[in-house]
Formats: C-alpha cells, sequence, structure tokens
C-alpha cells in the first residue's frame, strides 16, 4: 500500500468527527477532549521537535477505545508544527483496516507514523500498556500487581504520556535517521 498517498486523503481531526460522529458520539469526543490537557513540559517537548512525521489513525467514531485515546493525538497534534495527523474510519477504508491488523483484526484506534517522505517508522495501538495494565487488574484482581504504580489518574494522565512516548520515539527515530539528517544537512 502506498501510505503517503494514503495519508493525502485522510481527514484532519474536526473533519473526520463531522463526517462520521453522531451527535450522541460527537458529545462523547468532545468530553473526552476537553478532559486531556497536556502538561507544560510535555507541550515544550512537542514544540522542540523539528522533524515533520505524519500520522494516520484508523479509527471509528462509534468505538470507546478512539473516544478516549484519539483526542489525545489532536492535542498533541495541536502543540508541534511537525506532526500532521489524518484519521481514517475503519469501515470505509477497508484497505487500511487490512494492512493495519492487530492480533489478527482490524481493532482500533491504529496508528502508523510516517517519515515526512512516507517511509513507515511505526505502528501503535490498539491500546497503550497503561490501559492494558489496568484492564489486567480488573480481570485478575489485585493478586495480580502490574508492577508498576502511577500516581494519579492512570487511564488518562498515563495514556497520554503512553503516546507521547511513541511519538517522542519516533521523532528521534526520525531526528537521528542518517537519511534525513544527509537530507536536512544537520
Amino acid at each position: 500500500m502506498d501510505f503517503g498517498k494514503k495519508f493525502d486523503s485522510g481527514l484532519d481531526y474536526q473533519a473526520f468527527l463531522d463526517q462520521y460522529a453522531d451527535e450522541n458520539q460527537r458529545g462523547r469526543w468532545n468530553d473526552f477532549h476537553a478532559a486531556v490537557a497536556l502538561t507544560d513540559d510535555q507541550k515544550s517537548l512537542l514544540s522542540s521537535f523539528v522533524r515533520e512525521t505524519k500520522v494516520l489513525v484508523l479509527a471509528g467514531t462509534w468505538c470507546g477505545d478512539c473516544v478516549n485515546q484519539c483526542p489525545i493525538f489532536d492535542h498533541i497534534a495541536n502543540a508541534s508544527h511537525c506532526i500532521k495527523v489524518h484519521y481514517f474510519d475503519r469501515d470505509e477504508n477497508p484497505d487500511l483496516a487490512e494492512a493495519l491488523q492487530t492480533c489478527g483484526a482490524a481493532r482500533v484506534p491504529a496508528v502508523l507514523f510516517l517519515s515526512e517522505d512516507n517511509h513507515v517508522c511505526g505502528r501503535y495501538g490498539d491500546r497503550t500498556l497503561t490501559k492494558y495494565r489496568a484492564m489486567a487488574e480488573q480481570f485478575t484482581g489485585a493478586a495480580c500487581p502490574s508492577g508498576i504504580v502511577i500516581p494519579g489518574d492512570p487511564l488518562l494522565s498515563g495514556v497520554i504520556q503512553d503516546w507521547l512516548d511513541e511519538f517522542e520515539r519516533i521523532q528521534w527515530m526520525l531526528r537521528t535517521s542518517g537519511r534525513l539528517r544527509q537530507l536536512h544537512g544537520d
């Protein structure tokens, strides 16, 4: 699949919601978006990025995991002039859903990171480590701790940090790439 061409056909955050979310879904997305807040340190980190990163997000406005993660991507993109995020509805893009399968299924959200010249740099999704730890604790109870305790709300601050860590990892990959350093003369 030509992911660069696919990226160009994607929608920004608001256009995605305008096209696919019904009134109830829009309310849930807006409520969660309002609950997300990046720290000053997180904003500072994101504003320091120098390499363009294209991010394809396969999602569904009906999906609870998307409601609880995609608004984070909008905040991240708004804090960095280098991050360009385009959204794709899973059901309207079966080719992308097939290409980004996770654990043998078209799970969402699925995120694909591309360099400025459309090389695949990474994939992430459908849930972050913080979310899976919380789910595992619910399934197994306190007798099976994850080993790491995150102060505050692990399902918001932890998930935000998990995603930020992945965006930062990709930025460092792009920033240290010999090919891109030669292209940019740095």
